[in-house]
């Protein structure tokens, strides 16, 4: 072997050694974002994944590029459901069965509903898919006003709007609940877009336990110090 080879031997393991650590951090990203959110700390990532922080930063430069590989294939997905409404002959039977497609990725887990209910400006994927959301529900409430289903007043902002705030209720309502209890809140909320008579709510409605328990988990998701406790936990 010349010393020319021995130089190089080395790259492929080195190739390997990287895609496998990658991986790793994709996978734990999604673990982590998945139980507290985008904003989960980094090295909590980092070491879910067995490696340094060093190896993050250098797969992952920002945030936003991590978001973005761990995303990407559920967001298409999302684009994918847009398109295959937007060919419904019945707009509201297309719209309806869009949303309900969108909601059933906002209810896969809290780093999911981060990303499809809040801006953030330097994802890639997630501008694609904002735009290509918006498109398809300015063409359905469209066609759906020109077909008499839908209320005329109604606006794209005004669903887009609503939309969002009802997604960021579903992590802490399934949570309290059951996995499929947003489909009653989104039902009723569809109910008041139509214009024909309203149909019949699906599910059971919240008792005043449960939503108790569901606003106390809309709040801050990060613990606080108790009373009396500084940062450090000292007296």
């Amino acid at each position: 072997m010349t010393v020319g080879d021995e130089s190089t031997a080395p790259a492929p393991r080195q190739r390997r050694d990287a895609r496998r650590n990658r991986d790793l951090l994709v996978e734990a990203a999604h673990a982590v974002f998945g139980e507290q959110g985008l904003d989960a700390p980094l090295d909590v990532i980092a070491r879910r994944a067995g490696v340094g922080n060093a190896t993050l930063y250098r797969h992952f430069p920002t945030r936003a590029a991590l978001v973005d590989a761990v995303f990407r294939g559920q967001l298409t997905d999302t684009m994918t459901a847009g398109e295959r409404a937007r060919t419904a002959p019945d707009a509201w039977e297309g719209l309806n069965d869009y949303l309900r497609a969108v909601f059933t990725t906002l209810a896969a887990d809290r780093g999911t509903n981060d990303l499809m209910t809040t801006r953030l400006p330097d994802v890639e994927a997630l501008q694609a898919v904002h735009a290509h959301n918006r498109a398809t529900v300015d063409l359905l409430l469209a066609r759906a006003r020109a077909q008499g289903s839908v209320r005329p007043d109604v606006t794209t902002e005004d669903l887009l709007f609503a939309l969002a705030a009802l997604g960021r209720a579903v992590p802490p309502l399934t949570a309290a609940t059951t996995p499929d209890a947003w489909r009653r809140p989104l039902a009723l909320f569809l109910d008041g877009l139509r214009a024909a008579p309203p149909h019949r709510l699906p599910g059971s409605p919240l008792t005043g336990a449960e939503l108790g328990d569901v606003l106390g988990a809309m709040g801050p998701h990060r613990t606080r110090p108790a009373q009396g406790q500084g940062a450090g936990g000292g007296a």
